[in-house]
C-alpha cells in the first residue's frame, strides 16, 4: 500500500483539456473586448466630430441671426423716424438648418428592413387586439353588468324624484302668479 494519492489518467487529461479550453475562452473574450472597445472609441470619436460640426453650424447660425436682428432693428429705427408701419405677410417655412453634413437631405431617417417592419406591426396589432379583448371581457363581466343595471335604476329613480320636485315647484310658482294677478278687491268680497 502506498500513501500517495492516485489520480486516474483520464481525469488528469480531462482537467488539462478544461484548463486549455478556459485559457482559450479567456483569450477569445479578451480579443472580443479589445475589438468592442476599439469600436466604441470609434463611435465616440465620430459622435464628438459630429458634435463639433453641429456646434460650428450653430455658432454660424447664431452670428447670422444676431447680424440680421441688428439690421432689422436698424431698419425699424429708421422707419420709426419716417412713421411707417411694417407689415410682414410672408409665411415662413423651415426647410433646412444649414448645409447638410453628410451630403444628403437633413432629417433623412434610417429605414427599417421589411421583415422587421412586418414583425413590429404584427406585434402592435396583436397587443391592441389582446388589450381590446381583455377590456371587453372585463366590461361584459356579470358583476359589471349588475353594477350598471343597479346604477341605471338608481339614476331613473333620482330623475323621477327630481322631476316631481320640479313639477311641484312650477305649480307653486304658477299658483302664486295666478294669485298675484287677481286684484285684492276681488279677494276681499
Amino acid at each position: 500500500m502506498t500513501s500517495a494519492l492516485v489520480v486516474p489518467g483520464w481525469l488528469a487529461l480531462l482537467t488539462l483539456v478544461l484548463v486549455i479550453g478556459l485559457l482559450a475562452a479567456v483569450a477569445w473574450l479578451a480579443t472580443a473586448l479589445r475589438l468592442t472597445r476599439h469600436q466604441g472609441e470609434e463611435v465616440l470619436a465620430s459622435a464628438a466630430a459630429d458634435l463639433d460640426s453641429l456646434r460650428d453650424e450653430l455658432d454660424a447660425l447664431q452670428v447670422r441671426l444676431v447680424e440680421e436682428a441688428a439690421e432689422l432693428e436698424e431698419a425699424r429705427r429708421s422707419l420709426r423716424l419716417a412713421d411707417v408701419t411694417i407689415v410682414d405677410d410672408k409665411e415662413y417655412r423651415i426647410t433646412e438648418l444649414g448645409p447638410s453634413r453628410r451630403g444628403g437631405p437633413i432629417g433623412l431617417l434610417p429605414t427599417v428592413p421589411g421583415p422587421q417592419f412586418v414583425d413590429v406591426m404584427l406585434r402592435e396589432s396583436l397587443i391592441r387586439t389582446a388589450s381590446i379583448a381583455a377590456g371587453l371581457r372585463r366590461a361584459l363581466a356579470p358583476e359589471v353588468r349588475n353594477r350598471i343595471r343597479f346604477e341605471m335604476k338608481r339614476e331613473v329613480k333620482r330623475s323621477r324624484k327630481q322631476r316631481k320636485t320640479d313639477l311641484k315647484q312650477a305649480r307653486r310658482e304658477w299658483q302664486a302668479q295666478q294669485r298675484a294677478a287677481i286684484p285684492a278687491s276681488e279677494v276681499a268680497r
